[in-house]
């Protein structure tokens, strides 16, 4: 009807049939997904394979390149990171050098003495060339633990007395090898600057693996300067100055042997002290200025020959009389560290070296004390040897202590001069006594002198210092005239009597170090880490070729 037809014209025309499904292969009846999944598959199927271990989070590492490291949250840094130079190992060639140069000519002057029928004196010069020679390659093979690692060939070139020499070839290798090949980092160092204006910065510095491996070279070659320099060379220096007074006259081949070896007492003195410095200060980035370098030689230079020359001097006349001073001097020295243990009460140290027993570690304080009063022998020791604390060392700065020794020591020379004076012989004819006599007084004046200004102007840490130098020894004077029986200071009045003193600490697992009084404790402060004496620079390497590292240290001695 027409209404019908109405009704459809007006009507909205339905919606177009959706498209037939795709066909699906006949082997395969998957079933009904979602249009996510099915987008989510399809962008699988255009990926390329992947090892179905790993999770598709993780990157895969390209071909040649270490895995990605799981770490934890990194921390806010708390200074800035600094990636300094290597340096040329230009120490440890020095140290070799002096070693060589000594050695060969000892040698030559020993088959001199020999040609001469003189067997005394080849025997005295062999025997301080052999005995220090031994020590270095014994000192050495502690340090880099050659006895507990596969070497045959480097222990057999130490026990040919080559050991320094492939050392050096060894470190300069590694120096040369630096850049060639990238390397991961081993450890990050932690350093202060000296602080300017109140304030410290502190800086973290990558160390390397050949970093770390010439940072273990410098720190043993630095040992070996001092044990060659104090039980080596002036023993010989005192030698052949005695042949030269005897014979009246210098051989050219005792004169080089002279100057060598002088010249190796002072850069062992030198390395002595750089190395206190760096044990006392070792939270701190310390920078030796050359002229504090100048300071140093020039303070040791005069120090040394100004002694050996006073015992030259008396045992050409007074020779029963030199052994009982010269004995005297040593077993002070010697004995001194083990009566102030003696006293703190302390336990035995055991934390010098895991595999050593009690012997062994007896054996090793001995050595360390001998060579403290051979140094001490001919010059003040800038390292301080403490028993009673966990490193062995006292880190503090004693200028009673140094005042003391060398008040004690101008008068010891001047006394020993004044003798031989007295009982000078005709040896001495062609020279004017009185003029030598004050030659000598004012050079060891000179020595002090340039050790005041090193310590007031050029020590890199001065600023760290609770007293100066000079203060230190105007108190050292007013107790000295208090000794004399002058009134006391007032700066320094003697203690309460209802002060009780505080009983010593012992170092070690028990408790802390004991403190020092007075100018000790201008070094407590800044210098509250452990230090290990006998392996103070020796890092953590990986294994490379097989063989194994030595074990991780502390300080990195980077200026050396």
């Amino acid at each position: 009807s027409a209404g019908d037809s109405s009704d459809r014209l007006l009507l909205p025309p339905p919606p177009p049939p959706p498209p037939p499904p795709t066909p699906l292969p006949a082997a395969s009846h998957p079933s009904p997904v979602s249009d996510e999944a099915a987008a989510a598959a399809a962008a699988a199927c255009l990926r390329p394979s992947a090892d179905p271990a790993r999770p598709a989070s993780v990157p895969r590492p390209r071909y040649g390149s270490a895995a990605p490291e799981r770490r934890s949250a990194p921390r806010p840094p708390r200074g800035r990171v600094s990636e300094g130079r290597m340096r040329l190992p230009s120490s440890i060639f020095v140290s070799v050098s002096l070693f060589t140069a000594e050695t060969t000519a000892a040698l030559y002057l020993s088959s001199t003495y020999r040609s001469a029928g003189d067997q005394i004196w080849q025997g005295l010069t062999l025997l301080f060339t052999l005995v220090p020679s031994v020590l270095v390659q014994l000192t050495l093979t502690f340090i880099h633990r050659d006895l507990s690692r596969d070497r045959p060939l480097v222990l057999l070139l130490h026990i040919l007395q080559l050991g320094p020499v492939v050392r050096c070839l060894e470190a300069f290798c590694i120096y040369g090898s630096v850049g060639r090949v990238e390397e991961p980092y081993v450890s990050i160092t932690r350093k202060k600057q000296m602080p300017r204006g109140g304030q410290s910065e502190e800086v973290e510095r990558q160390v390397g693996q050949a970093e770390g491996k010439l940072f273990t070279h410098r720190a043993a070659f630095a040992r070996t300067s001092v044990i060659q320099a104090f039980l080596g060379s002036a023993p010989q220096l005192t030698l052949q100055l005695y042949i030269c007074v005897l014979q009246r006259g210098v051989s050219i081949g005792r004169g080089t042997l002279m100057v060598i070896s002088l010249l190796s007492i002072v850069y062992g003195a030198l390395r002595c002290n750089i190395l206190a410095i760096k044990i006392k200060y070792d939270d701190y980035e310390v920078d030796i200025q050359p002229m504090a370098y100048l300071c140093i030689f020039l303070w040791r230079g005069f120090e040394i020959a100004t002694r050996v020359v006073v015992l030259v001097l008396f045992s050409s006349v007074l020779q029963l009389w030199v052994l009982p001073v010269v004995f005297l001097n040593f077993f002070v020295f010697f004995l001194y560290p083990w009566i102030l243990f003696w006293q703190s009460h302390c336990p035995f140290p055991e934390n010098i070296e895991k595999t050593l027993t009690r012997v062994g570690t007896t054996i090793v304080l001995c050595l360390l004390t001998f060579l403290y009063a051979g140094i001490n022998m001919f010059c003040w020791s800038a390292v301080q040897v403490k028993l009673n604390d966990p490193d062995l060392i006292n880190k503090s700065q004693n200028w009673y202590r140094m005042a003391v020794y060398y008040m004690l020591r101008f008068v010891e020379n001047a006394s020993l001069l004044l003798l031989w004076y007295v009982h000078k012989t005709d040896v001495y004819q062609l020279v004017c006594a009185p003029l030598l006599v004050l030659q000598l007084l004012v050079a060891y004046a000179i020595a002090i002198f340039f050790m005041l200004v090193f310590y007031q102007f050029c020590h890199p840490c001065r600023r760290l210092f609770s007293s100066s130098m000079t203060q230190g020894l105007w108190d050292c004077s007013c107790l000295v005239c208090v000794a004399c029986g002058s009134s006391p200071s007032p700066q320094r009045r003697p203690a309460a009597a209802g002060a009780a003193p505080e009983p010593p600490a012992c170092g070690g697992p028990a408790g802390q170090p004991a403190q020092e009084t007075a100018s000790d404790s201008s070094g407590d402060a800044p210098n509250d880490t452990s230090y290990d004496v006998l392996d103070d620079t020796i890092y953590d390497i990986p294994n490379d070729g097989g063989e194994d590292a030595p074990p991780a240290g502390v300080n990195g001695d980077a200026n050396a």
